[in-house]
């Protein structure tokens, strides 16, 4: 793939690559930590394997879908990246994307693909929309991103819905009565903001104000009194830190008061990284509560996930493991599975891919539904943390939500 996007060709094992994978993250700006991770626990697993996969030799290839100027997943590079990965033959898979709007560039590009269409996983992407319908998802999705019929896409993370229910109930319990939610325009922001709306109205909170914030103001002091002039006792900011999110914490604490006051701030996993906290600064994010989908390092159950993260914690030099990285490893060890189990061709990878059958993984257990959602599910992959900002993020509380407040969440 293009060096201007990619890594050298990574192969460690015996004799030559038969096929390629690769991952397309964002490996600049605020989810760098995150990702680069992700990217190290893709090449353990690798690692681990011999660089095979049964009898296929498999070739490696980092990707990243960010630019400088943006400091985060930039449209035009994902969409270059999609069509160099259709385009390369000997690529068989893509790990990815960290964010879901840039897989909404990527699916449909990757669906018409040479070879009966090309097989995406993803580690990371929680909009609802992705794989289905139903309110708050655009008329045309999620068919637009498969416009030759057939799915190619799963992700081995619960949607939105999963997280607008778990933060609804933790909101309840923390007594917000009376909430208001500000998104960031984007996809990903847009729809959680939707999800938490539906489940908050459903456990009744009420929703004093629903709007967005521009991420190019320079501040956010009048949309901030605006929120304080509703009476709500909670803020919700659905979308990204990258999306001027330090700015718009920063204005809240100066407006509104600490985030332990008389308005409590609550966000969604596009904030749940210790940037928001060296952006925003401490004394702006402390008491301040982040969500994320899965579980902390030290409550992934499974034996291959323990195993895994002490040999990884040795990688990183007794660096803190981010729980990204176990959820990369997982995609890997699927992709593995699947070529192993084909003929390594990309519609053989594909169909293997939507016949996974995970059992004691590193996420638990779980298979693939039809649209390419994570099902039958246990373990960290329905599992949400709530953290609460200090000087680093620290886990006030790990649950999965009731599902009736998930069906809500969805607009069911």
């Amino acid at each position: 793939m293009p060096s201007a996007s990619c890594s050298d060709v990574e192969f460690e094992g015996e004799g030559s690559p038969d096929v390629l994978i690769a991952s397309d993250l964002p490996l600049q700006g605020s989810s760098r930590t995150q990702t680069l991770q992700m990217v190290g626990a893709i090449r353990q697993v690798l690692g681990d394997a011999g660089w095979k996969a049964g009898d296929v030799n498999v070739a490696y290839q980092s990707c990243d879908d960010a630019t400088a100027q943006a400091g985060k997943w930039d449209p035009g590079k994902c969409s270059q990246n999609a069509n160099s990965y259709a385009e390369n033959e000997s690529l068989v898979a893509v790990i990815g994307t960290f964010n879901s709007g840039c897989a909404a560039i990527i699916i449909p590009v990757l669906n018409q693909a040479p070879g009966g269409g090309l097989a995406m996983i993803s580690p990371a992407n929680t909009y609802v929309c992705l794989t289905e319908g139903g309110p708050g998802c655009a008329e045309n999705e999620p068919d637009v991103y498969y416009p030759s019929g057939t799915r190619n896409y799963v992700r081995v993370v619960a949607h939105d819905a999963y997280q607008g229910a778990a933060l609804a109930e933790f909101m309840q319990k923390e007594g917000t009565t009376s909430l208001y939610i500000l998104n960031d325009r984007e996809a990903y922001g847009l729809g959680v903001a939707t999800n938490v709306k539906n489940a908050a109205e459903h456990v009744g909170i009420k929703v004093a104000g629903f709007e967005a914030w521009d991420p190019k103001a320079s501040n956010y002091e009048a949309l901030m009194r605006k929120v304080g002039q509703s009476g709500a006792d909670g803020l919700f900011l659905g979308g990204l830190i990258d999306e001027n999110g330090a700015q718009v914490i920063k204005d809240k604490v100066k407006v509104l008061g600490a985030n332990d006051g008389d308005v409590k701030l609550y966000m969604p996993d596009g904030f749940t990284t210790q940037q928001t906290i060296d952006e925003s600064g401490v004394e702006n994010t402390r008491g301040a509560y982040f969500s994320v989908a899965g579980v902390p390092v030290d409550e992934f159950e499974s034996q291959q996930a323990k195993d895994f993260v002490a040999k990884f914690r040795q990688s990183l030099g007794g660096e803190p493991v981010d729980p990204y990285a176990i959820y990369g490893a997982q995609a890997a060890q699927i992709v593995l599975d699947a070529i192993a189990n084909s003929d390594a061709s990309r519609q053989g990878v594909l169909e293997q891919i939507f016949k996974t059958k995970v059992s004691g993984g590193y996420l638990g257990d779980f298979s693939f539904n039809e649209n390419g959602d994570p099902t039958l599910a246990s373990g960290a992959v329905i599992g949400f943390t709530i953290y609460e900002g200090q000087k680093q993020l620290e886990v006030d509380t790990v649950f999965s939500p009731k599902q009736e407040n998930v069906d809500a969440a969805r607009g069911s």
